[in-house]
């Protein structure tokens, strides 16, 4: 599926503002040829923020993807009455959420890597907040060890400073990398050209989402609890420092 909708925060996670025209309402929503709001996917929380019409300001409290129309829909409160389509208008993202989301983000692939390298395990679930991420691991064993062993090497990559990459590959290039897809039940959309965000040295995945341009922006990854969620679900509570 190609989102219909052009997707500035693949080009520059770190876009706060953008102008973009309405092409559609719906209900409550609106929908713009551009935006740099994230949707909710990927296991990863959607952006909020504001969208400016002229005078007007209307909250954005949620962004999601129309799978049928394969455009993003931003929900905003309040009328819509003085919204057109064809209308100019600029968006603002909330930073303190989206940059917590990305450096949480970044967190959860340098861990996937570590957990894939040294354990064979993919990521059977996952999600991240703007408080906290999870990844369920196909591990055969829970042992919270394995969970402390991975977040401290986690740790060391972050104190590197290492430079995340982010650049665009044909799909059946990409899909010969070892190790580009970490799901255990899900491969990359079926399009013909695949974002790839890779951590040199630690990590490269195909993924469609906000990073941080460094690791040593997520700070210090912290483990909040370990859980058992039945077989091939061994779940990994995390935080980032404020």
């Amino acid at each position: 599926m190609s989102i219909k909708t052009e997707l500035l925060y693949q080009f520059d996670s770190y876009l706060r503002e953008f102008e973009a025209e309405v092409v559609d309402i719906v209900g409550n929503g609106i929908v713009l040829n551009r935006t740099a709001f994230h949707p909710r996917s990927g296991g990863v929380a959607n952006d909020t923020g504001y969208i400016y019409v002229g005078d007007k300001v209307l909250k954005v409290v949620d962004v999601y993807i129309d799978k049928e129309r394969n455009v993003v829909v931003h929900l905003v409160e309040g009328s819509l009455e003085n919204v057109k389509i064809g209308s100019v208008v600029r968006g603002v993202i909330d930073w303190g959420r989206r940059y917590r989301l990305m450096r949480l983000h970044t967190a959860a692939h340098i861990l996937s890597a570590i957990m894939y390298r040294d354990y064979n395990a993919l990521i059977t679930g996952g999600n991240v907040e703007p408080d906290y991420a999870y990844d369920d691991y196909s591990l055969e064993v829970f042992d919270r060890k394995i969970f402390e062993d991975v977040v401290a090497k986690a740790n060391q990559v972050v104190k590197q400073g290492i430079e995340v990459k982010i650049y665009w590959l044909r799909r059946e290039e990409a899909l010969k990398i070892p190790g580009i897809v970490k799901l255990a039940e899900r491969m990359p959309p079926e399009v013909e050209v695949l974002r790839i965000v890779e951590i040199p040295g630690i990590d490269v995945q195909a993924d469609g989402g906000p990073h941080v341009k460094n690791t040593s922006e997520i700070g210090e990854i912290i483990l909040v609890k370990a859980e058992n969620k039945g077989k091939k679900r061994k779940r990994l509570y995390y935080t980032v420092k404020p």
